[in-house]
């Protein structure tokens, strides 16, 4: 069985117009996914902040302090007498990087938020229209059930009805 030739992939978001679509795009690397790549860097920020993250690169600074302060002169490759510029620049490198990633992470948890709180507002008015329905039908019950017959007027009703009958029958009986 013979396929159609798949037609190429047309990525374009649907809910903009074609003159709103950035032009820096054709520049920046395309992402598979913006969400994928969103999950990348909640990922990257929530490692960040967790204690093991603190106490490994803590770790790893005292580690490259010692072995450039007391390691063998000819493999120590960052100078404590310039005071350690190569772990200056990599821990600047690690804040400039991080410090995005965890604004670009509080951004989609701003987002999370904000729509969360749109459904939890949306459902409080169901809940308030329901529970405003409910009441409302409650009220008519509780009308209604004033007109409906109970059962000790039933029965006054019914013995009246046989005592009428009775009488009846005793003026049409021959005696």
């Amino acid at each position: 069985m013979a396929r159609a030739p798949r037609q190429p992939r047309n990525d374009h978001r649907l809910d903009l117009p074609k003159g709103a679509r950035s032009g820096f795009s054709t520049f920046a690397p395309r992402f598979q996914s913006r969400d994928r790549f969103g999950r990348f860097t909640e990922a990257i920020a929530r490692g960040m902040g967790t204690p093991w993250f603190l106490f490994l690169l803590s770790v790893v600074v005292v580690l490259w302090m010692l072995w450039n302060t007391l390691g063998p002169e000819r493999l120590r490759f960052d100078s404590q007498a310039l005071g350690f510029t190569v772990l200056t620049l990599v821990l600047s490198l690690q804040a400039s990087y991080a410090a995005p990633l965890i604004l670009l992470a509080q951004n989609r948890q701003d987002d999370r938020d904000r729509v969360q709180i749109e459904q939890d507002r949306q459902r409080a008015e169901r809940n308030l229209a329901d529970t405003e329905y409910l009441a409302r039908e409650v009220v008519a019950l509780r009308l209604a059930m004033k007109d409906v017959a109970t059962k000790d007027f039933i029965r006054a009703e019914l013995r009246a009805l046989l005592e009428d009958l009775d009488t009846e029958i005793k003026n049409e009986s021959p005696k």
